[in-house]
């Protein structure tokens, strides 16, 4: 069925408001990490095995969930060269931009000659969850451990899931290795992110865990928040694209396959564009290609749970108005003078301008992370950056007139708050 519907900011409708609105947790996967996690605070590396037995058929020891180093420089012998070389040019441009976009420490004079600002440093240990069940996603492990790397990170924990066999895809240990991973286990799911908030008889806990999954382990992620810190809610992949008459309508079908082959069943690909012909076209191109790309039944899954939609609107000012109210993981702008329309976007993970600028780059080579919100959590996190991995702290240093100067307000403060305990600690400099 073709699924094309109108839409303004006065007139919405029930099928395009029911697909902008998307769990951002799904309440079987809630119940299944409460479990999982529960037994892992409780046994530790028994319950992480017996959970790896259980969802990845893979029967493991404590000892063997640690990828070693034979491993991984056999795994870095296996991978050809021209796939190497691609991993090493993305390792390259998203080190660059991690780099550049690192925040320097900043200060400001008071008038009376102290020092007010802010000062960074790196984290102590951190954990990486690297998606490696429908896709060996070896592009996240540049994505996200690069980040880390960059930061200053001296402990750089990964975990990705193995196969029944106990093995890993070799391109995804090169990219880990090639990255900056300093300890790599085959253990994914519910049971990784349990086993890095929480550590085991084997495994140390980390401070913070990043990186995108499926619904299982983003519940897992939102339950340990508060014994670790989380990145963001990062499931289930999405695109939205804004078109003009002037798009192409053959790159615009393919930009929104590449999101729907994912896997899950749960993606979402939406079309707005002021041109009912151009709707049309996309989803014409859109049956053509899919014909031809190995993951079709993936695709098809999506397609069949209303998970593409292309909407027409009136003009491209309400059509930015739903894209904003869709918060999209990832926003093409494919229009007349595209990098004009970025000063409208308010909530988007990344933002990808012009024709020649796919999705897919900004997943491989672009330079950002790739790690960025879903479900709508877009218009509250922020994607991944080199900052997440890094601890922000204020500092103040004032002279004795900063003090004489405030000090007055420090005890109305403490009184009107009943801390007089906070006054005298102020007064007390002037006895």
């Amino acid at each position: 069925m073709m699924r094309i519907e109108s839409w303004s900011v006065e007139k919405p409708t029930k099928r395009v408001e029911a697909f902008l609105r998307r769990p951002a947790f799904v309440p079987a996967a809630e119940a299944a990490a409460a479990t999982v996690l529960a037994n892992i605070r409780e046994r530790g590396n028994r319950a992480v095995l017996e959970a790896v037995e259980k969802f990845d058929h893979a029967k493991l020891t404590a000892k063997r969930m640690r990828v070693t180093d034979a491993e991984l420089e056999a795994a870095a012998k296996a991978v050809p060269a021209p796939v190497k070389k691609a991993v090493r040019q993305a390792h390259r441009r998203v080190g660059i931009f991690a780099a550049t976009s690192l925040r320097d420490p900043w200060c400001y004079e008071t008038n009376k000659g102290g020092t007010i600002g802010e000062f960074y440093t790196p984290m102590d240990r951190v954990g990486v969850y690297v998606p490696g069940g429908t896709a060996p996603l070896a592009s996240t492990s540049i994505m996200t451990v690069t980040f880390a790397k960059v930061a200053g990170v001296k402990e750089i924990v990964a975990c990705t899931p193995c196969n029944a066999a106990g093995e890993v895809n070799p391109v995804l240990l090169y990219a880990l290795q090639l990255a900056g991973a300093t300890e790599v286990y085959r253990v994914g799911g519910i049971q990784s992110i349990g086993m890095m908030a929480f550590g085991t008889e084997t495994v140390r806990s980390v401070e913070k865990i990043v990186g995108p999954g499926n619904a299982y382990v983003t519940s897992a992620k939102r339950q340990v928040y508060g014994y670790v810190a989380i990145d963001q809610v990062a499931g289930p992949s999405e695109i939205a694209v804004l078109a003009d008459e002037t798009a192409n309508p053959a790159w615009i079908a393919a930009d929104l396959l590449s999101q729907a082959e994912h896997g899950s069943g749960h993606e979402k690909a939406l079309l707005v564009t002021t041109s009912e012909t151009m709707a049309q076209a996309v989803w014409a191109e859109m049956g053509a290609q899919m014909k031809s790309l190995s993951r079709i039944d993936m695709i098809q899954r999506v397609i069949d749970n209303d998970g593409i939609l292309c909407v027409v609107v009136p003009d491209l000012k309400q059509g930015m108005e739903l894209v904003n109210r869709f918060a999209p993981e990832h926003f093409e702008i494919m229009t007349r003078r595209a990098d004009q329309q970025l000063r409208y976007v308010r909530a988007a993970g990344a933002v990808f301008i012009g024709p020649w600028t796919p999705e897919p780059a900004g997943d491989f080579v672009a330079g950002p992370s790739h790690v960025l919100p879903t479900g709508g959590a877009a218009k509250m996190f922020n994607g991944l950056t080199v900052d997440d991995f890094r601890r922000r702290h204020s500092f103040v240093e004032f002279t004795e007139g900063d003090l004489k100067e405030t000090i007055h307000s420090i005890q109305t403060f403490a009184k009107v708050e009943g801390l007089d305990a906070h006054g005298h600690s102020a007064s007390i400099r002037f006895e």
